[in-house]
């Protein structure tokens, strides 16, 4: 393990490490979700039944930034770990892509509702305002943690190697693949949905946060509330329609980028970016 003060000057997350990211992500997660799958009433009776409000819940949905930490830690310890939380408070980026993840992405969960003769705005739950409002601040804490770990860990490494739009494909087929356990957890949203549409969904975001992520600076903010908007309880159900609306924007967008998403010139490799330096 590098120095828990200093890594040296050289330090960078190699990119042997994803493969171990990969796989602590999913063992955690496939662990967790697994453990109800294979023996739900072992399980529920010894740690409860799992909700939105359970530890392994939160276990599970955090994967991907618990071995994000433990990557970063090994290699560049609490400095290393410092640098890399950094890259939260990174807030440039171009309007157009501000303006998309604040406007564009609700227009889309707006036309597809409306095109399934649904609401523009999800109702108000029974139990109030103040739920809705809870509710979305809680979010803030799930999904979007994930991209620690697929943003800030194997975004960069991947594109190290490939181009980002094949970067973004290979990471949306895997961060789909991931989520599989919950398809067969009673009492979960996805059971109730068909998995092909999601995959295909879960690789259209994954493309459509990697131009953000890049014009960024390998900013993690950006991402995260990208991911945050995709999940705020306000915006009306609009499946299916939503998944193919975003496939056509994320077509459109890889058009307009197609220089820079077919070309690794550029493109954010670098984990953890040493002071004074950008994530180039």
């Amino acid at each position: 393990m590098a120095d828990i003060a200093t890594p040296p000057q050289s330090f960078q997350v190699p990119s042997r490490a994803l493969a171990g990211f990969f796989i602590l992500t999913f063992a955690i997660t496939w662990g967790v979700v697994g453990l109800y799958i294979v023996a739900p009433d072992w399980a529920s009776s010894r740690f409860g039944a799992i909700s939105g409000a359970h530890p392994f819940f939160f276990l599970a949905t955090w994967a991907p930034a618990i071995s994000a930490f433990l990557l970063v830690a090994v290699y560049g310890g609490a400095s290393g770990l410092k640098a890399f939380l950094g890259r939260l408070t990174e807030w440039r980026l171009p309007s157009v892509w501000v303006w998309f993840i604040a406007i564009g992405i609700p227009v889309v969960f707006m036309i597809g509702s409306v095109l399934k003769s649904g609401p523009l705005l999800a109702p108000i739950p029974p139990e109030g305002l103040g739920t809705l409002i809870a509710i979305t601040g809680m979010m803030l804490f799930l999904g979007p943690i994930e991209e620690f770990g697929w943003r800030g860990v194997a975004q960069p490494i991947l594109q190290r190697h490939v181009a980002p739009l094949w970067a973004g494909m290979i990471i949306g087929a895997i961060w789909g693949l991931w989520h599989l356990p919950a398809f067969f957890l009673s009492g979960t949203v996805f059971a109730g949905w068909n998995f092909f549409p999601f995959l295909v969904g879960n690789i259209t975001l994954a493309v459509l946060v990697t131009p953000i992520f890049n014009a960024g600076r390998g900013s993690l903010l950006w991402p995260m509330l990208f991911h945050w908007q995709l999940i705020l309880p306000i915006w009306p159900d609009a499946q299916p329609y939503d998944t193919w609306l975003f496939l056509a924007v994320a077509c459109v967008v890889v058009w307009v980028n197609r220089e820079t998403m077919l070309s690794r010139d550029g493109a954010i490799t670098v984990v953890v970016p040493r002071a004074g330096e950008e994530s180039k």
